[in-house]
């Protein structure tokens, strides 16, 4: 039987950097991956096909929209779905083939097949063979998969996840979306772009819950513009297929029962952990009511040299947060003492706008009971967002009421996945509002908005509004 320093279950984000990582750090490594290949959810059916899907439905949209405009005149504009799918699986098979040339790189042994726990220091692979070997520290970075209402039943052909709705054989006439969340208007607005009748049905008051309340405003007011149809406070109630339709029943927020029927049902309800037959009993790992793997602050499970990291255990099930931790157990198996700041991990929504975000919403520092102040600034009113036709949205700052540290920052814009960043690198130094302000932003450029929040934000007036 094999022996390792550290194996890992699960080759997303964070199993194979945490992979990386560990052979870095001159440690013997195992990778497990039940698929054929590896990358995860993220690489194979999630962070890397949707943003192809994204940015292709994009580009014919402002082809569609806005080139006139921009002096480009075309004739005969068409959707050829299955090219721009076919684009997308070369993207998927050009990032998955990274990650093998990776593992050769850093002399990782890769096992492909099922992996359990035989107890606490041994794993079987059930594969094309089945195979034993045995680790010193094992790390569970199995992910997550898509999360349904138990009273829905998913066929994948009618009624689907975001797996399947990035492998659909054309562009619907009408989808609904359950869901209002990340997944669910990142998919829903692909499909809008592209000519889709899309119906989003929220169960909360607004869509994106889980960040700043102006930023599911100013997204749904630009979602809206693609024709998105929002039916919030909705509870749905019945999903059923009848052939080629799939009709949905739900109650709005008065008890009225409502209906709609679409071509396709996309069930976007967030995520739950995958511990499927991972035998964590034989193990001695315990998890928790929702299904979680139990760890401390070291990502240690209950059982001390077995770890957990990614979407498998507490916190936003973010591809570069199971990243952090990756690295951040390779590290502690090592000896170390690294550091996550969780505050700090951005989130973002690649629709367009984009949506990004990092530190305390608004809502988070009224009920903590903080002394706050807020600074915005409106992208309509930057030159660079003029000049490309990206005037949606807007940035805002919070930042303490004493102090004029920033405590959070909140951007609906363009690119703002990217300009989020500097908000992260400001907050990890601590920044106050007047230290940005303060900041050379070349100009013209979409981050002067971050610069013009700020000024907002220090009670100076913004220069351009």
């Amino acid at each position: 039987m094999e022996k390792y320093d550290v194996a890992i279950i699960g080759s997303g984000p964070g199993g194979y950097v945490g992979a990386i990582r560990c052979a870095q750090l001159g440690m013997k490594t195992a990778l497990i991956e039940k698929y054929d290949s590896l990358g995860g959810t993220c690489l194979n059916v999630g962070c890397i096909p949707s943003k192809a899907l994204l940015d292709s439905s994009e580009h014919y949209h402002q082809a569609e929209k806005d080139f006139k405009e921009h002096g480009i005149e075309l004739k005969d504009l068409k959707v050829n779905f299955k090219q721009m799918v076919e684009r997308k699986r070369g993207v998927v098979e050009q990032t998955v083939g990274g990650i093998d040339f990776l593992m050769k790189k850093n002399k990782i042994d890769v096992y492909h097949g099922m992996g359990s726990f035989e107890d606490k220091n041994t794993i079987k692979i059930s594969g094309k063979k089945e195979e034993k070997i045995e680790a010193k520290n094992i790390v569970i970075a199995t992910g997550s998969k898509p999360a349904s209402l138990p009273f829905i039943e998913i066929d994948k052909e009618r009624i689907i996840t975001s797996t399947e709705a990035l492998e659909l054989d054309n562009v619907p006439k009408k989808m609904i979306v359950i869901g209002g969340g990340v997944i669910g208007l990142e998919l829903g607005s692909v499909y809008a772009r592209l000519g889709t009748q899309v119906d989003v049905i929220e169960y909360m008051d607004r869509i994106i819950p889980t960040m700043d309340s102006t930023m599911g405003k100013e997204l749904q007011k630009s979602l809206k513009k693609l024709g998105m149809n929002f039916h919030l406070s909705h509870k749905v109630k019945e999903v059923k297929r009848n052939k080629n339709k799939v009709t949905v029943k739900a109650d709005d927020k008065k008890g009225k029962e409502v209906s709609f029927d679409a071509d396709y049902c996309l069930v976007s309800v967030g995520r739950r952990p995958y511990t499927d037959n991972l035998g964590l009993d034989k193990a001695g790992v315990k998890v928790d009511d929702k299904g979680r793997v139990e760890v401390n602050e070291k990502l240690q499970t209950n059982v001390s040299h077995i770890y957990a990291i990614g979407d498998v255990v507490r916190g936003a099930m973010l591809a570069h947060k199971a990243e952090e931790e990756g690295t951040f157990v390779a590290e502690v198996i090592n000896g170390e003492h690294p550091h996550v700041d969780y505050n700090l991990i951005p989130g973002v929504v690649y629709t367009w706008p984009e949506v990004a975000s990092v530190g305390k919403t608004e809502e988070e520092l009224k009920e903590a009971k903080v002394n706050y102040k807020v600074g915005s600034f409106p992208f309509k009113a930057s030159g660079r967002a003029r000049a490309s036709m990206d005037t949606d949205g807007l940035i805002k700052v919070l930042a303490d009421k004493e102090t004029d540290e920033i405590l959070g920052v909140h951007m609906c814009g363009p690119r703002a996945a990217d300009m989020i960043a500097e908000a992260v690198v400001a907050m990890e130094y601590r920044a106050t509002a007047e230290d940005i302000s303060r900041m050379s932003h070349a100009h013209p450029t979409f981050t002067e908005a971050f610069r013009e929040a700020t000024l907002d934000a220090t009670g100076k007036r913004a220069i351009h509004i």
